[in-house]
């Protein structure tokens, strides 16, 4: 008879066909059992050109590892606790969200992890946000299901696919940290050699007002690649390395929470945008054909804000009501809330111009090009820009009394800070915006509401 320890039944796994090299080892389900203790309940594992590193037994090793420790946890309900683990000694790190939720009947304590090697800490820990926020929601979504006693794994699986490919093509596609401005129409002879001069303005100033997110569509990679370069001039490093440009020979997806992506169009001329994965990036995008020379941009921080936490509410109760697994589709438009019709046509017109860039480009093409006076240029309007948004966080927070009082000057902060024109102070805005989250919110949140709530009312007739 064997004296060793009762072998536990195998674990249910998933291989994902990734093209190209996929950073992430595996990515597991796992539960704590109050009579077997930490269980793995399904893997997700990428079938692509390296091979695995780690066996089953040690990808189960590792995601009991994340739930030793559990049993006395004590969170808010619905609380998703994120945990980042670096095991030296087995060369991996391990991203683990922590949640509670209900398996046949009785309610558990739940992880879903991924693991990478340790060698990627640096390619990952960028993009870190990204697939926590991402992942945050899919557990949402997973723990009305488990209520339901529905199948989690088909509703994880929605994303942790995407997960896998969304680094598999960062790994190869994404923009260098550091950019050559010879790779960017900055560098042209002329504002008119690559592009026309609106098109150009308005496409720096539109990404400028939408906090540095942007989509960048055409059928030619290598014009999309080189407005993608120009866009990312304006990022930080860090911000360059979420963004990606694009693929010469086939189009990647849509990903949410990325700075920049270049996005081929098919042979047919056309890009699908997905509705719901536009509307949950973090920040509002600003769409840019480069075909066509048009620039488009999703509504401010503000209205982006709460149109997407309405339509996040709307999804999740469609979830509740649903009756059976098939009823809810992975992207369909939600329709449930009577309150709150999505607007499908999201992209407008760039309505507010500024002065702020078109000055910038007026002076950057006096420079001669092939030096870098440019790049100099360049990281001085940079820092002019950032002192800006500074000063308004300043001005704010005195008016405020850091947040006690309401604030009810934007005229007066508009002709302090010399932001008259509309687009100036977008711009603004945007950047302390990224340094103090809310701040749109906290600013123009209150009209908005009513504004929405008014408009409501008025259709209703």
């Amino acid at each position: 008879m064997s004296s060793g320890p009762p072998q536990s039944p195998a674990v249910a796994k998933t291989e994902v066909t990734v093209e190209g090299e996929c950073p992430l080892l595996a990515a597991t389900f796992a539960y704590w059992d109050n009579i077997l203790g930490p269980r793995v309940r399904h893997i997700w594992a990428p079938r692509c050109e390296q091979p695995l590193l780690l066996s089953d037994g040690e990808v189960t090793f590792l995601a009991n590892h994340t739930l030793n420790g559990e049993i006395l946890r004590s969170a808010e309900c619905g609380a998703v606790d994120v945990k980042f683990f670096v095991l030296a000694e087995k060369g991996v790190i391990i991203v683990s969200l922590i949640f509670d939720g209900e398996l046949k009947g009785d309610k558990n304590t739940c992880a879903l992890s991924i693991i990478l090697p340790q060698t990627e800490l640096a390619f990952y820990l960028p993009l870190h946000t990204v697939c926590v926020e991402r992942l945050k929601h899919i557990i949402r979504k997973g723990r009305i299901w488990m209520q339901k006693g529905y199948n989690i794994i088909s509703v994880l699986t929605s994303e942790i696919v995407p997960i896998m490919e969304l680094l598999s093509s960062m790994k190869t596609h994404s923009v260098p940290e550091d950019i050559d401005i010879k790779d960017t129409i900055l560098n042209d002879d002329d504002i008119g050699d690559s592009c026309h001069e609106d098109f150009l303005h308005k496409a720096i100033s539109s990404h400028l007002q939408t906090c540095g997110c942007s989509m960048v569509v055409g059928s030619n990679s290598d014009k999309v690649n080189k407005i993608v370069r120009t866009l990312c001039l304006f990022l930080t490093p860090a911000e360059r390395k979420c963004s990606r440009l694009c693929k010469a020979d086939s189009s990647f997806k849509y990903d949410t929470g990325l700075f920049v992506q270049g996005l081929l169009k098919d042979s047919m001329g056309s890009f699908v945008l997905p509705f719901r994965q536009v509307l949950y990036s973090p920040y509002p995008t600003t769409h840019i054909d480069v075909d066509i020379n048009t620039v488009k941009q999703m509504p401010p921080c503000h209205e982006h804000t709460y149109n997407q936490r309405r339509y996040m509410r709307s999804e999740l109760s469609a979830l509740w009501k649903a009756a059976s697994e098939e009823d809810i589709a992975p992207d369909t438009v939600i329709h449930t809330d009577e309150f709150f019709t999505p607007d499908l046509n999201i992209f407008q017109d760039v309505m507010h111009r500024d002065t702020l860039v078109k000055s910038f480009l007026d002076e950057v093409f006096m420079l001669k090009p092939g030096l870098n006076l440019r790049s100099t240029y360049l990281a001085q309007f940079l820092l002019i820009l950032h002192r800006k948004a500074l000063t308004l966080l300043k001005y704010i927070e005195d008016e405020t009394q850091k947040g006690k009082k309401p604030f009810r000057s934007l005229r007066s902060l508009k002709t302090d800070l010399d932001l008259m024109v509309e687009g100036d102070l977008n711009i603004i805005m945007a950047l302390a915006e990224k340094l103090r989250a809310g701040l749109h919110s906290f600013v123009f949140g209150k009209p908005f509401y009513t504004s929405v709530h008014e408009r409501d009312v008025l259709m209703s007739f």
